[in-house]
């Protein structure tokens, strides 16, 4: 197998850290310096930028100032003021340069996406100017891409640059085996403090096996709701656990607990008090485990579809609409369907697989997944699909995936999903993943002739597949 064909990509391996407290101050230090280093520049490059302005409110061309790129300016004043600003002394000796340049890259990201944003390079929702990060509502991070970065032989401490050994929560076997085998290599590790917990994440390069999926030539439609979180072509039903409704009564409790303390008041420059900040840190890991059961429902089951079924046909969301319904949007939210459908993505491409994303206007609802008819109108209560030309009877999210197992043969040969420069999923091009509208009677309800084959596993082998 050693000429077995291999894909090369960057993923993350993540893992929590049980810091002892002169750790976690030494932590808190780096990220405070990586703040302070993002403050420090973008002061200065709001100072550039506001000269900039007055110039040419006074009549000054812009081709006699000859204004930088905004993410050279960052690093131009950082050039300048390297040696006679006292921030990077702030830090102390314990500080490592990675911190700064932790908090610079950030800043000049930030810089890049606001002014991609403007031009129209960026897709999606206006990205506004960086703005100053505060003490008490950033989320302490700090990243490291040189130095000592490895995993120690024992499987359960880590090794990073200033910081020491630290131990983990986990073993790290699956990262430890990678890196001994030679396959993978650590380009980075960020430390992050996620619900009361350190976190470290190591960015990884790593040489994956070509895979194929246990039903290469098997196309499944799979529509996502609230009711059911997913309802396969096939039957399969997954549902919806929610998470956050489960959790309920204890985030309120928690969140009553915590309004009684003695808060923080930044107009008289008062701390909170030790019972507040209890009372907060529990209210933050309540709502941290709530994240990660999420998050560990979601990666099991796009895992599942994406090792067992060739193509996976999904719908173009309007989530940022869904979420403008007050009735719904805390159960849409909950849902996770960008996350789902961007896990489903590169799994499939992992997986050998592919993933066809539906036209956001295309009727998969509406459609009759037995005869083609197209219903003008279909209210959100209707659970039952019933269809006045053939007479064909099914529950709406099954006849809405059979619909969307039948559009991938009409946009049979479309490549994998591609990204644009946001990261997000590309929007269906313009001749692309377009419905094919059939003519109503073109087949009959018992023998549809519009979803392909499914394959004969069950329900139960697919849930043990994995």
């Amino acid at each position: 197998m050693a000429d077995r064909e291999r894909l090369s990509v960057v993923q993350a391996y993540r893992f929590a850290l049980d810091v002892t407290p002169r750790q976690e101050r030494v932590v808190l230090a780096h990220a405070g310096a990586a703040r302070v280093a993002h403050n420090w520049a973008l002061a200065r490059v709001r100072a550039v930028m506001d000269q900039r302005a007055a110039e040419r409110s006074y009549g000054i061309p812009d081709e006699s100032t000859s204004p930088p790129r905004l993410v050279g300016l960052c690093r131009r004043c950082v050039e300048r003021g390297i040696g006679r600003s006292p921030m990077w002394h702030r830090g102390g000796p314990e500080c490592s340069k990675e911190a700064f340049n932790t908090g610079l890259d950030a800043l000049a990201r930030g810089l890049k996406n606001w002014s991609d944003s403007r031009t129209g390079k960026r897709a999606g929702r206006r990205v506004g100017f960086p703005r100053f990060k505060s003490r008490r509502h950033s989320t302490p991070s700090v990243r490291f891409t040189t130095g000592a970065i490895r995993v120690e032989p024992d499987r359960r401490h880590v090794v990073l640059p200033r910081l020491g050994r630290l131990k983990l929560h986990e073993s790290a076997r699956k990262l430890a085996r990678r890196l001994e085998a030679g396959t993978a290599r650590i380009l980075s590790a960020t430390v992050r403090r996620d619900g009361g917990r350190w976190y470290v994440a190591f960015c990884v390069d790593v040489d994956r096996a070509a895979r194929t999926p246990h039903q290469p030539q098997a196309v499944v439609g799979v529509d996502l709701g609230v009711t059911h979180l997913a309802v396969v072509s096939t039957g399969e039903v997954e549902p919806n656990p929610r998470y956050l409704d489960a959790a309920a009564c204890r985030l309120r409790r928690l969140a009553r607990r915590m309004s009684r303390g003695v808060g923080p008041d930044r107009r008289t420059g008062r701390r909170g008090s030790k019972r507040w900040e209890r009372a907060s840190a529990r209210l933050g890991r309540a709502h941290a485990r709530v994240a990660h059961l999420r998050r560990d429902g979601l990666h099991k089951l796009t895992t599942r579809l994406a090792a067992e079924y060739g193509t996976i046909v999904v719908e173009d969301l309007n989530v940022s609409g869904m979420l403008a319904n007050r009735r719904l949007a805390r159960r849409v939210a909950d849902a996770g369907f960008a996350e789902l459908r961007r896990q489903l993505a590169y799994k499939a491409g992992w997986s050998g697989g592919r993933l066809v994303v539906a036209d956001r206007w295309y009727p998969s609802s509406k459609t009759c997944s037995g005869c083609g008819a197209v219903k003008t109108k279909l209210a959100l209560s209707e659970r039952t699909y019933t269809c006045t030309t053939c007479g064909l009877v099914l529950d709406r999210d099954v006849n809405a995936a059979r619909n969307l197992a039948a559009l991938a043969v009409t946009v049979a040969g479309s490549g994998p999903e591609t990204r644009n420069g946001r990261g997000a999923d590309r929007k269906t091009r313009p001749g692309g993943l377009v419905a094919v509208k059939r003519q109503p009677g073109t087949a009959t309800a018992g023998n549809t002739g519009t979803v392909p084959p499914q394959g004969r596993t069950s329900n139960h082998e697919l849930t043990h597949a994995s």
